[in-house]
């Protein structure tokens, strides 16, 4: 289809008639080669405007009638290119069904030339200039209209020609009477004046802005005795203007108010738009860099060169598409910043290349805050080592206190036994003191082992869950892992030591991240329940098996096959919970997630 179409567009281009298509608003969708080369290129634009350079519909347009399937072929003089036409309007349907013209423009000036040369009559004449789609007239320098069309008459608002010819010029026309004698002086200093715009009365007294392009008149002597001319309205050029100009400001706020570091360069490299973002991230002001500043300042020596070759590489995301990845970027004093650049190629209709565009995200913020959920995490496996080491002393000093004092008691024993002047009462004397040092340090281990509580005091579950997902939101968007929450409105506070809680908020979450390693869903849910406050973290990961299931809450268990801690984790949780006189139960089955669920007392009181 689309080699077809090219086909035809070139078959197209070689006539030498002018070919346009437009649709049911007037909108130019297609022009050839020819009539590009007569009116200048216009699709996108109305139809009126590119061929009679005209804010409304030709004179001679039969578009609605063409729309409604009739056809027509007439002869047009289009005044902006100072040629006679033959027009031929076709309707036709697209592809989707939608009705459009087509409009084809055959120069037949020579021939009406040639014509008007033979037969120069005034019903010619007046023809021409009751019906072009502009406002014509004849003026005396004295300032009396001798003439004007009805289009003239219909742009100021005259119903009667023979009350407009009666006007002042310069008192019931101009707006502004030194707009005329400016336009005096021209016209009599160069013959013509063109484009000249003014501003013109109705006969309501509403302005209206107008174009004119007007030449002297001559007397047998030479002498200058008016004015004639075409005279535009302007009005709906103005109005397209101050739209594309409310749209400029629209899209400009939203490049200056967006979050995002955006900037543009020329192909020389020189900076053309810099938004308040980028001014705050790299600290230049937009009149600093904007025309002055070349694009590679604000990138370490050779990296500008290396975006524009990996843009011109069909390679990665292709050509002109510089795909998301870490970049590092200069700032105004000097000192370097992560960032995140995304960049594109900007081309005009022709595919000619006209700029770069790129945004970039600074991940200054991003990587202190992974550095500090590193230095929690190594927080976090030092607190379960040491809760391990603990237990083990604990332990261990339990085990050995008993024989010990076993020990003790018969020492003593054996020193009533032997007199205080024997050689083997001083070895007795001696094993003892050991033994009593010894026991003195097992007493010290058990202190170490049991250190004093946490101080608690009535907080509320949901505040601190909401601050660790905080923590972990882009971390979890990361891996791919959405966030769903669900906490009970008015929840009430529980006594509980806040420090612990967080420790074992952040163990759940860790270990459902580390469970979903494809990506998923982790939602939390707060609420109360017989008594008791409840906090539950549901994942859609792998699951426990379930001969894992009864053993996950001992030490040293874990079922990561990468050593990612020392498998303390959930049972240091379970003893900060039931210190607490609440519990952790756990559901799962393999392959369908886990949900834990904590309960916590909240018939407590402070101590």
């Amino acid at each position: 289809m689309d080699e077809e179409k090219m086909m035809l567009n070139s078959i197209l281009d070689t006539i030498e008639d002018g070919f346009y298509v437009i649709s049911n608003d007037f909108t130019v969708k297609f022009m050839n080669r020819h009539m590009i080369d007569m009116f200048g290129e216009g699709v996108g634009e109305k139809c009126y405007r590119i061929i009679n350079k005209s804010d409304s519909q030709c004179p001679w347009c039969r578009s609605k009638r063409v729309f409604n399937g009739e056809s027509f072929s007439r002869e047009v003089y289009i005044p902006k290119v100072d040629k006679t036409f033959e027009v031929t309007s076709s309707p036709f349907k697209d592809s989707d069904g939608n009705i459009l013209k087509l409009g084809i423009y055959r120069d037949i000036t020579e021939s009406k030339q040639q014509e008007a040369r033979l037969k120069s009559s005034m019903e010619d004449y007046r023809r021409i200039f009751e019906h072009v789609a502009v406002g014509v007239y004849i003026s005396t320098k004295e300032g009396k209209f001798v003439d004007a069309n009805q289009g003239l008459l219909d742009m100021l608002g005259y119903s009667c020609k023979e009350e407009f010819l009666k006007i002042d010029i310069i008192k019931d026309l101009y707006l502004f009477p030194e707009d005329r004698r400016m336009f005096q002086k021209m016209i009599e200093r160069d013959g013509r004046v063109i484009d000249y715009e003014v501003q013109f009365k109705r006969k309501d007294g509403t302005s209206i802005p107008v174009l004119m392009t007007s030449h002297v008149r001559y007397d047998h002597q030479g002498n200058v005795i008016g004015y004639e001319g075409i005279n535009v309205d302007q009005t709906q050029r103005y109005q397209m203007e101050r739209k594309l100009r409310e749209t400029h400001d629209f899209m400009n706020k939203i490049v200056q108010s967006a979050p995002i570091s955006i900037m543009a360069a020329d192909l020389e490299g020189n900076i053309i738009i810099w938004n308040k973002a980028a001014e705050k991230t790299l600290g230049y002001s937009a009149d600093e860099v904007i025309g002055k500043m070349h694009i590679t300042k604000v990138y370490p020596e050779g990296k500008a060169h290396e975006i524009m070759k990996v843009l011109r590489s069909p390679e990665g995301g292709g050509v002109g598409v510089f795909q998301p990845q870490p970049v590092l970027y200069v700032r105004h004093d000097g000192s370097s910043i992560d960032g995140h650049l995304s960049a594109a190629m900007i081309y005009d209709d022709d595919g000619n290349e006209v700029a770069t565009v790129g945004s970039f995200v600074d991940l200054t913020e991003r990587i202190e805050m992974e550095r500090a959920l590193s230095n929690t995490r190594e927080q976090l496996l030092n607190s379960e080592k040491l809760a391990a080491m603990g237990r083990l002393t604990s332990q261990i000093a339990h085990e050995l206190n008993n024989p010990l004092y076993g020990i003790m008691n018969t020492l003593e024993l054996l020193k009533s036994e032997v007199p205080p002047g024997n050689k083997r009462r001083k070895l007795l004397d001696m094993s003892l003191s050991e033994i009593i040092r010894l026991a003195d340090m097992l007493k010290k281990m058990l202190s170490f082992s049991k250190p004093e509580q946490e101080i608690k005091k009535f907080v509320n579950v949901t505040t601190i869950v909401d601050e660790i997902l905080l923590l972990h939101e882009k971390q979890l968007q990361e891996h791919s892992i959405k966030i769903s929450t669900d906490f009970e409105e008015d929840l009430v506070d529980v006594y509980a030591s806040t420090n612990q809680l967080r420790q074992v908020f952040l163990n759940m979450v860790s270990n459902a991240r580390d469970a979903m390693p494809e990506g998923g869903t982790l939602t939390v849910r707060t609420f109360y329940s017989n008594e008791f406050v409840n906090i539950q973290f549901i994942d859609t990961g792998v699951g426990i098996s379930k001969d894992n299931l009864s053993k996950i809450f001992d030490s040293f268990f874990t079922t990561k096959s990468s050593v990612k801690g020392v498998g303390l984790g959930l049972s240091v949780c379970y003893g900060f919970i039931k210190d607490h006189g609440g519990d952790i139960k756990v559901e799962s089955t393999s392959g369908t997630g886990t949900t834990f669920t904590i309960s916590l007392p909240i018939k407590q009181t402070e101590e």
